[in-house]
């Protein structure tokens, strides 16, 4: 068997909002006709998915009466059965309507904030009716490009309201939720409020219940304000906040393009699926869209290349641990000294004995850490050298 053919026990994920794109975009019309909901599981499973994710609406569209609803989530939850697939995660659209032009839970307007939540509370039951234990929240119209309304302040405390009363509502239904962030830096707002990861963390500390929020990382939206995703995702791994991440591709500047996983920048592809294999256990959800070029049978090369550059990576970081003149290389970079070690606890005789030590400045200063050599390494482990 082909050692890089996916397998439910890779965890790999798709929303059915990515394979399920019709080719849209601002300029143009769609290019695909689109596709029910139980095909798309049913070709997922063909290429070795372990499940799909959805906004409420891509299943049910809005307005849709309880009883056909009712039928098409019966439907669906008899196709993820036939065919194997889980829905790990869920979130709710909050964009698409007119009705929130001017933000969501963020609008200036009370009876949109109150209907957002009313909304969302609707689609977190389906998500827990399918099974979903990661809620995401993506705020693609919480912003401004205005700021003559003077709502910034007050966005936040709305957003923070909202938060906190869905946190609520899912204690008080026992839904075994956790709840993640998504940041983005602008589009479609002009400046998103939240618009990276590091500023989501910090909102986070300020809820109520911070322990049942976390981030969403997604590689595209870090990418598009000229930051490392790889950092991004150090940092929710440090504060443990990284409930979910959505895996795609961008070139830094442009729209969001959520190109396929690993067709631009692939260094920092291999150092998100390395931080990935070592830190977290959760689905592997790629939040990108076959190019708008494409047929349908374009799009299962999308989504099945994704898949196959992730488990390409992976080997290569394996490759990268047990690669001795890599492993060297950066054990010679790390300069430890036992007489360093932290004591257990603050002492204050260690502080003045350390305020006391001298060191070799001149060797120091004169010291090069060998990080060229390193990423050179590295470049040769990913182009097959190594």
């Amino acid at each position: 068997m082909d050692p890089y053919t996916p397998t439910p026990a890779d965890r790999f994920t798709f929303g059915l909002w990515t394979v399920g794109n019709p080719g849209r975009d601002p300029f143009g019309e769609p290019t695909r006709a689109p596709r029910d909901p139980t095909h798309l599981v049913a070709k997922l499973a063909e290429l070795g998915a372990y499940g799909v994710n959805l906004h409420d609406h891509d299943l049910v569209p809005d307005g849709t009466s309880a009883a056909e609803r009712d039928r098409i989530v019966a439907t669906f939850k008899r196709a993820l059965a036939d065919h194997g697939l889980v829905v790990p995660m869920a979130t709710t659209n909050l964009f698409t309507d007119p009705v929130f032009k001017d933000g969501a839970f963020t609008s200036a307007d009370a009876r949109v904030r109150h209907y957002a939540i009313a909304k969302t509370m609707r689609s977190m039951d389906l998500g827990v009716e399918l099974g979903a234990k990661t809620y995401v929240f993506w705020g693609g119209r919480e912003g401004a490009e205005v700021d003559a309304g003077g709502k910034l302040i007050d966005a936040l405390s709305w957003y923070r309201d909202a938060l906190d009363y869905l946190c609520d509502y899912a204690v008080s239904q026992g839904f075994e939720l956790r709840f993640a962030l998504e940041p983005k830096p602008n589009e479609p707002r002009g400046h998103a409020f939240l618009p990276t990861v590091g500023s989501a963390l910090g909102f986070i500390a300020t809820l109520q219940q911070p322990g049942m929020v976390g981030v969403n990382p997604e590689f595209a939206h870090e990418t598009m304000a000229g930051l490392s995703f790889t950092h991004a995702i150090a940092a929710a791994i440090d504060a443990g906040k990284l409930f979910h991440v959505d895996l795609n591709d961008q070139v830094m500047g442009r729209f969001d393009q959520d190109l396929r996983f690993g067709a631009e920048n692939l260094k920092t592809a291999f150092f998100t699926v390395m931080l990935l294999e070592r830190h977290y256990d959760g689905p592997r959800h790629f939040d990108a869209h076959a190019l708008r070029t494409e047929d349908e049978d374009g799009v299962w090369a999308f989504a099945a290349g994704c898949m196959r550059t992730y488990k390409i990576l992976a080997a290569k970081a394996a490759r990268f641990d047990a690669d001795p003149e890599i492993q060297a290389a950066l054990a010679a970079y790390r300069a430890d000294d036992p007489e360093l070690a932290w004591p257990p606890r603050f002492a204050s005789e260690h502080a003045e004995a350390l305020k006391a030590r001298s060191f070799d400045l001149p060797s120091l200063r004169s010291r090069g850490p060998g990080l060229e050599r390193l990423d050179q390494l590295t470049v040769e482990l990913l182009l097959g050298e190594r």
